[in-house]
C-alpha cells in the first residue's frame, strides 16, 4: 500500500479512456479543470470540453441539456459546489427526468483541508442518497475510480461520483473488478465487520490487520456504491459476525453509516458503531491532522471495534 493516487487524478485519466472511446462523452467544469483534472480531457477534446464559469446552476443545467441531445456528460466541481449550490438543478433538472447526467465531484471530506469547513463536504452523500433516481458512488482508491467512472458511462441514468483531494493508498490492481449496486468483501472474518468507503477503506484494511494480532477476526467490506446498497452482502456479513462497524470521511448522520443501519435495523438488527464526523463541520487544518481531530484513523476503528464487540 506504498503507492498513492488522489481519485481526482484517477477520474482525470479515466476521462481521456472515454474520450477515446466514445464520442458522446463532453465534459463540464465550473472553472476549476486543474483542481477537478479535467483539464487534459479539455486539451486533447477542446470542441467536448465546457468551462461554464463560477456558475454551478448552469453547469448542471447545461449537463441535462446535453444529456436530452445523447451526449454523456460528466459535471465537475467540487463537492460542495456541486451539491450545496446547484442542488434545485440537480433535483429537478436531472433526477425528476432521470437524465443520463454524471456528477463527478472533487474535493469531497475533510481531507480537502486548509479550505476549511465551508469548502469540506460531510453532507453531500446524505443528500444526494435521498434524491429519487439517483446512483452514489464513492471509490476508495485510484483503479476502483477509474472503474467506477467506466461503469457510470455505461450506466444510463444520473449518477454521483463523490472523490478527494488528498493522494490515497493504492488498494487494487486491475483484477479487481466494482459493479454498482455491489459490494466488495475484502477479508471474511468472524467476530466484527468494517464497512468503509472511500479514504477509510484502507484504514479499516490496518486496523483489520492489527486486531487480527489481537486474535479479533474482522470482514472488510468495501461499500463503494452507497445507493444501490447491496443488502444482500450486507446482512450476509452482519449475520455472520454479529457486530459491525461503519466508517466513511462523511457526517455519520445519513451516510453509509445511516445507509446501512436502516437495513440492518429492517433485516437484521445488529449491534452497530459508525466511525465518521460526528454531526460537526469540519475546519481548516492539513489533512492529516483534520482525520486525526475527527477521529478518522486505524485507531479510532480499533477503538470502535472494541466498543461494538463489548454490545454483543
Amino acid at each position: 500500500m506504498a503507492d498513492k493516487v488522489a481519485t481526482r487524478d484517477a477520474y482525470g485519466k479515466a476521462l481521456l479512456v472515454l474520450g477515446a472511446e466514445d464520442p458522446n462523452v463532453v465534459v463540464l467544469d465550473a472553472d476549476l479543470s486543474k483542481s477537478t483534472k479535467t483539464a487534459d480531457f479539455g486539451k486533447k477534446y477542446p470542441e467536448r470540453f465546457f468551462n461554464m464559469g463560477i456558475a454551478e446552476c448552469n453547469l448542471m443545467g447545461t449537463a441535462a441539456g446535453l444529456a436530452t441531445a445523447g451526449k454523456i456528460p460528466f459535471a465537475s466541481t467540487f463537492a460542495i459546489f456541486a451539491v450545496g449550490r446547484a442542488f434545485e438543478q440537480i433535483r429537478n433538472s436531472i433526477a425528476y427526468p432521470k437524465l443520463n447526467v454524471k456528477i463527478a465531484a472533487t474535493h469531497a471530506g475533510i481531507t480537502v483541508g486548509e479550505d476549511g469547513g465551508s469548502h469540506q463536504a460531510i453532507e453531500d452523500v446524505a443528500i444526494m442518497r435521498a434524491v429519487p433516481n439517483m446512483v452514489v458512488l464513492v471509490p476508495a482508491d485510484g483503479e476502483e475510480t477509474r472503474q467506477v467512472i467506466l461503469a457510470a458511462a455505461k450506466y444510463i441514468g444520473p449518477v454521483y461520483i463523490r472523490m478527494g483531494r488528498l493522494a490515497v493508498p493504492l488498494l487494487f490492481g486491475e483484477d479487481y473488478r466494482f459493479e454498482i449496486g455491489k459490494a466488495n468483501v475484502l477479508s471474511e472474518g468472524t467476530d466484527v465487520a468494517i464497512m468503509a468507503n472511500g479514504v477509510m477503506v484502507s484504514m479499516a484494511l490496518e486496523a483489520a490487520e492489527e486486531l487480527a494480532a489481537e486474535g479479533i477476526s474482522v470482514s472488510v467490506v468495501n461499500v463503494a456504491s452507497v445507493k444501490p446498497l447491496d443488502e444482500e452482502t450486507i446482512v450476509r456479513i452482519a449475520k455472520q459476525t454479529k457486530a459491525v462497524v461503519t466508517a466513511e470521511e462523511h457526517n455519520i448522520i445519513g451516510g453509509l453509516g445511516g445507509a446501512i443501519a436502516e437495513v440492518l435495523g429492517e433485516k437484521q438488527p445488529t449491534p452497530m458503531v459508525r466511525v465518521g464526523l460526528k454531526d460537526t463541520f469540519g475546519e481548516s487544518g492539513r489533512p492529516q491532522e483534520l482525520l486525526e481531530k475527527f477521529g478518522l484513523t486505524k485507531a479510532a476503528l480499533v477503538k470502535a471495534v472494541h466498543e461494538v464487540l463489548a454490545k454483543k
